[in-house]
């Protein structure tokens, strides 16, 4: 069942990710069918924060989905506060499982390691970025893309806050002048209607949630899903 989930190709078409955040997210991903969404991310530090890291272990081989491995770090959303050592722990246990592992680009080197394992075991790299406050400017996000690119990422990630039609139109240039694979979104006053246009302009990976969301701006995950299909 690993195999099958993590032999893929990396496809440019927009496919939509229901995250799991909770135990609540967790019933809903098991309830989904097969082909209502695209991926499946799994928060791990969501649960590793609430000590129910086993709870998910058992549920992981039963989604039918591909999977994406996040743990993410504290100062960028991440939950619980976890150590640099309780998040490599959590990495390594659920390895086996992933398709694809998230980890920020400021993580890049301590959890070096962890990515060379995940490549060994033929799952592909994003690399991640988020800003819970505001858009940073255009040349930090071409020098962000340039830094992520170096580091031989399949994809990069860019999650920030969209206040403004300015910081809107920042990102939708930011992604026009790109040739790697990005995943883009926004979040606040202009979060959904930016996912459907970084959706339309080639985002690769367009997150929804499953129960409840987690900031504001999101999708439910299969009415995004259903939405990004009408449009494309």
């Amino acid at each position: 069942m690993v195999a099958k989930k993590n032999a893929h190709k990396l496809s440019t078409q927009p496919k939509v990710v229901g995250t799991i955040h909770s135990p609540a997210c967790l019933k809903a991903a098991l309830r989904l069918r097969a082909g209502e969404l695209d991926y499946l991310e799994i928060r791990v530090d969501a649960f590793a924060a609430r000590g129910q890291e086993e709870a998910l272990l058992r549920a992981v081989p039963k989604l039918k989905c591909p999977l994406i491995l996040t743990v993410r770090h504290p100062s960028e959303g991440g939950a619980g506060s976890l150590s640099a050592g309780k998040r490599r722990e959590c990495y390594k246990r659920f390895l086996a499982h992933a398709a694809f592992i998230d980890v920020e680009l400021r993580s890049g080197d301590s959890l070096a390691d962890i990515i060379s394992d995940a490549r060994r075991k033929k799952a592909r790299i994003i690399l991640s970025y988020h800003d819970f406050q505001k858009t940073p400017p255009l040349k930090k996000l071409k020098a962000l893309a340039a830094s992520a690119r170096k580091a031989g990422a399949d994809i990069f990630k860019v999650a920030v806050t969209v206040s403004t039609a300015a910081e809107l139109a920042n990102l939708l240039l930011f992604q026009a002048g790109q040739k790697m694979p990005l995943s883009l979104m926004g979040m606040g006053k202009y979060g959904k209607v930016s996912r459907l246009l970084f959706a339309q302009g080639g985002s690769v990976f367009n997150y929804g949630f499953l129960g409840s969301a987690q900031v504001a701006g999101q999708w439910p995950a299969k009415e995004l899903k259903k939405t990004i299909e009408e449009i494309l």
